[in-house]
C-alpha cells in the first residue's frame, strides 16, 4: 500500500512539472525568465555568459595593458606582461573553455526534464556564475607555456566549430528547400521560394560586382581577383550541379549557398592586414571598424546560440516522435558548440595566430584569417555539392550491388 502511494506521489510530482513547463512554453519569452529555472530560458543565460566572456576578452586585449599594471605581482605571469594582450585572450577563452566543457560532461546523455541533469543545466546560476569567473580569473595564475599548448589546441577546436556551423547551415538550407518541395507545402511555397530563389541570387551577384569595385582598386590585386571569380565560378557549379535532372534541387539551395559562400569570401578580403587592395575614404575607416567589431562580436554570440540549439542535423537516427517530456534540445551538444565557440572567439581576436599583434577594435585580421574563410568557403561548397551527389552515389551502388 505504501508502494503505491509513492508511486502516485512520484506521477503527481511528474504531471505538476509537465504542467509547470506547458505553462512556461505557452507564455512568452519573459514569461520564461520570470518564473523559475527552465530550459528555454537556460540557453539564452548560456548565451549572455558567452557574451560577456567575449567582451572580457576584447577589453583584455586592447586595454588590459594600460588598465591592468597592477597584474605586475602576479609572478607566474612574469610581470605581467604575457597575461595581458593576445595572451591574456587565450587566458579568458581557457576559463571559458573549461566551463562550457564541464557543463558538457556533466549534461551529456539528458533526455528527460524532470532529471538531476536537467536541474543543473537549468538551474543552479549564482553557483555556476561563481564557477565560470574563478576558472576566468584562475587561468591568469597559469604558467605561460600551459597557455601557449591551450592556443594550438584552440586552433583545432575552432575548426570544429567552423565545421558544425558549416554543416548546421546547410543542413537548414536543405531542410528549407525540401518543405519548399514537399507536397503539403509545395503549392504555397512555390511563388515564395521562388522569389527568396531570385533575390538570392541577385544579391549574391550584386555583392560579387562590389567586391570587384572596392577591393581590386588596381591590377595588381591578383589574390582578391582569384578570390572574387572563384567565388563566382563555384556558385555556378553550385546552381550547375543542383539543376542536373537527376538532382533536380531547384534554385533556391544555390541561391542561399550563393549568399553565404559571397559572405566568406567578402570576410576573407576584409581579413587581409594590408589595405592597399582596399578604395575606402580614411575618415570613415574607424567607424567603419568598429561597427564591424560590434556586428562580429554579436554574430559569434547567435552563431554559436543557433548552432547549438541544432542537434538534429548531427543525428544519424531520427525519431520524429517526441514527448512532453523530452528536451527541447540536446544539452550536451549544447554545451560542446559553446565549448569550441570559446576557441573560435579566441582565435578570431588575435587573428588565429598569437604572434601576430592585434589594432584596436579589430577582428579576424591577418592572412591566417583570410585563409581559414577561404577554407572555409571551398569547404562548404564541397559539403554541399556531396550532399547533393551523395543519394544518387549510394543509390549507384545499390543497385550495382549482387543479391
Amino acid at each position: 500500500m505504501s508502494i503505491a502511494k509513492l508511486e502516485g506521489g512520484m506521477m503527481e510530482t511528474t504531471n505538476s512539472i509537465s504542467n509547470r513547463y506547458a505553462k512556461l512554453l505557452e507564455g512568452s519569452w519573459l514569461t520564461q525568465f520570470r518564473y523559475g529555472s527552465n530550459p528555454w530560458m537556460a540557453r539564452y543565460v548560456y548565451s549572455v555568459l558567452f557574451l560577456l566572456a567575449n567582451l572580457f576578452a576584447w577589453a583584455v586585449r586592447d586595454y588590459g595593458p594600460s588598465a591592468l599594471t597592477e597584474m605586475k605581482r602576479l609572478k607566474s605571469c612574469e610581470g605581467g606582461k604575457d597575461c595581458l594582450g593576445t595572451e591574456g585572450v587565450l587566458r579568458v577563452s581557457m576559463g571559458c573553455f573549461i566551463f562550457y566543457f564541464t557543463m558538457f560532461v556533466s549534461t551529456v546523455g539528458t533526455s528527460k526534464l524532470h532529471g538531476r541533469k536537467e536541474l543543473w543545466h537549468s538551474g543552479w546560476w549564482s553557483a555556476k556564475v561563481f564557477f565560470m569567473i574563478a576558472l576566468i580569473v584562475l587561468s591568469f595564475f597559469l604558467p605561460t607555456e600551459m597557455i601557449l599548448i591551450y592556443g594550438d589546441i584552440a586552433h583545432f577546436g575552432a575548426g570544429v566549430f567552423l565545421l558544425i556551423q558549416l554543416i548546421s547551415i546547410i543542413s537548414f538550407i536543405t531542410w528549407l528547400n525540401d518543405c519548399c518541395l514537399s507536397e503539403k507545402y509545395a503549392a504555397r511555397c512555390h511563388i515564395h521560394s521562388m522569389l527568396l530563389a531570385t533575390a538570392a541570387y541577385i544579391v549574391s551577384i550584386l555583392g560579387i560586382i562590389l567586391m570587384y569595385i572596392w577591393y581590386t582598386p588596381q591590377s595588381s590585386c591578383l589574390l582578391n581577383i582569384f578570390f572574387i571569380t572563384w567565388t563566382l565560378v563555384l556558385l555556378q557549379l553550385m546552381t550547375s550541379v543542383s539543376l542536373h535532372p537527376k538532382i533536380n534541387a531547384g534554385f533556391l539551395t544555390p541561391g542561399l549557398m550563393g549568399l553565404y559562400i559571397v559572405f566568406l569570401c567578402w570576410s576573407a578580403i576584409r581579413s587581409e592586414p594590408d589595405d592597399k587592395c582596399l578604395r575606402k575614404s580614411e575618415p570613415s575607416r574607424d567607424w567603419l571598424s568598429i561597427i564591424s567589431f560590434v556586428v562580429a562580436v554579436l554574430a559569434i554570440v547567435i552563431a554559436t546560440f543557433s548552432t547549438g540549439i541544432d542537434d538534429k542535423c548531427f543525428q544519424f537516427r531520427k525519431d520524429e516522435t517526441q514527448n512532453d517530456d523530452d528536451v527541447p534540445y540536446g544539452f550536451g551538444f549544447f554545451h560542446l558548440v559553446f565549448a569550441t565557440g570559446a576557441m573560435y572567439f579566441a582565435m578570431l581576436l588575435i587573428g588565429w595566430n598569437y604572434h601576430h599583434p592585434m589594432k584596436k577594435w579589430t577582428i579576424d585580421v591577418g592572412w591566417t584569417s583570410t585563409w581559414v574563410r577561404i577554407v572555409n568557403e571551398w569547404l562548404a561548397v564541397c559539403v554541399y555539392l556531396w550532399m547533393l551527389i551523395a543519394p544518387l552515389v549510394w543509390k549507384t551502388r545499390h543497385l550495382d550491388m549482387p543479391t
